[in-house]
């Protein structure tokens, strides 16, 4: 060990498009060809584009993350074998590190247009906006949001191992039932989609058929983890991983300079391009051994630590912003505590729409705190106060500052609506409401 270099066994190329590059991907399928092999026990590095492959700038405008196409993505890194993976087994992968590239030291934080992806508050705010972050070692600072300065808790967005034929039947079929019952006026989620495939180095046939048949990255999904978006699965964390085809072909992307707790604004972490560092190791029948069916986790020792008393927390029930009584909704609690933190920091001079790429991607902490007495769930999020360089303790003297502004879309600067939601009858799962 230390005697030699750490293999590279994916280099991304920021002069040619994600489509063109042979170790990249974005559908979930059995029969994407593996980028490369790595041994059981053996540690790589892995160089990811961002989850976009390279769509959003570096620039004061939002148009790029309003006009951004989301039917690339996510363009993943992989898949990769590790040999002597069998289905049953489980794959314990270590997060030994996680870099942005030197010279590409910045990342961005979306709000996306409700037309287009959305966010948890798309019916308050439902504009495109923009933040870019600059990283200054293990902190990172941003022109849009000014004020507050914080360390990364550094992670990737999405691993997982690829479905098996079954597995991904499964997968379709249980979304399909789901997009044929809905009753809403929105996407309730991605069927397998052949426009904008990109599988690696399949041929243009083998395409074909992953197009007609491969997941969408945008959820996880209880079988193999996937987009799960954990800010704690940063360095030093240990996942494990159920395998379901030979080799497990393992992929990885979508990484994070830091990110809050469900990442609310879609687009919300710190998303960035760079280099993860990983540790593979096969456990022969871990998914009996174990007792799993989806993945596990141990978290690395490297968050950053705020002290109990320099935490400010907030609260939020299942009652909505016009009153409305719902029945143990944990997202409208999780709604309503990401309100009451845009009220009380309103105060300092941000507008609504920076505070939302705030929570989005600095390290809140979000908690259910109570689903047991009917009929309110309560959920909270830890605000860290010393993220700012003012005092925004109770107690402490407001002043209002020139705060300036996120990134907008041409002709649009925080559009709000305030009866968002106004006539809704019926809750479900996400917060939003629709009509009978």
């Amino acid at each position: 060990m230390g005697k030699t270099a750490i293999r590279t066994v994916c280099k991304v190329d920021f002069d040619k498009p994600a489509a063109e590059q042979p170790y990249l991907h974005n559908r979930w399928h059995p029969d994407i060809p593996a980028a490369a092999t790595i041994k059981s026990g053996e540690t790589v590095k892995i160089e990811c584009l961002d989850w976009t492959g390279g769509q959003i700038k570096n620039d004061d405008s939002a148009d790029d993350v309003r006009n951004v196409d989301l039917t690339k993505v996510h363009y993943l890194s992989g898949p990769f074998e590790i040999e002597g993976a069998q289905p049953g087994d489980v794959l314990l992968v270590e997060i030994m590190d996680v870099q942005p590239f030197e010279d590409r030291p910045w990342g961005f934080t979306g709000i996306f247009d409700k037309s287009n992806g959305g966010g948890f508050l798309d019916e308050t705010y439902p504009s495109a906006a923009k933040a870019i972050w600059d990283f200054e070692g293990i902190s990172c600072t941003s022109r849009h949001i000014p004020g507050v300065k914080f360390a990364g808790l550094i992670h990737p967005g999405i691993l997982g191992c690829a479905p098996s034929a079954e597995v991904l039947n499964t997968w379709n079929t249980r979304e399909g039932e789901l997009i044929a019952a809905n009753k809403l006026d929105r996407i309730v989620a991605n069927p397998p989609e052949p426009i904008n495939i990109h599988a690696g180095s399949a041929s243009p046939e083998l395409t074909t058929k992953i197009g007609l048949e491969g997941a969408r990255t945008i959820p996880g999904r209880p079988e193999h983890g996937g987009n799960c978006d954990i800010k704690n699965l940063s360095r030093g964390s240990k996942v494990y991983l159920p395998v379901h085809v030979p080799g497990a072909n393992f992929s990885v992307g979508d990484l994070h300079f830091s990110q809050g707790d469900g990442e609310i604004s879609f687009c919300g972490a710190i998303e960035m391009a760079g280099v993860i560092t990983i540790n593979f190791k096969v456990i022969p029948s871990g998914l009996a051994t174990l007792g799993i069916k989806s993945p596990i986790y141990i978290p690395g020792p490297v968050e950053p630590t705020f002290g109990p008393g320099r935490m400010l927390y907030f609260e939020g029930f299942s009652v909505d912003q016009h009153g409305k009584q719902h029945y143990m909704d944990v997202t409208v609690a999780y709604r309503q505590t990401c309100m009451r933190v845009i009220e009380y920091l309103r105060r300092y001079g941000y507008d609504d729409y920076q505070i939302y790429l705030l929570l989005s991607c600095a390290p809140i902490q979000g908690h259910v705190a109570g689903i047991v007495d009917i009929p309110n769930a309560c959920t909270t999020i830890g605000l860290p106060m010393d993220i700012f360089e003012f005092d925004i303790s109770p107690g402490a003297e407001v002043v209002k500052r020139d705060l300036g502004s996120c990134a907008f879309e041409t002709g649009k600067k925080g559009l709000v609506v305030d009866d968002a939601g106004k006539n809704s009858e019926i809750s479900f799962g996400g917060g939003l409401n629709y009509k009978e």
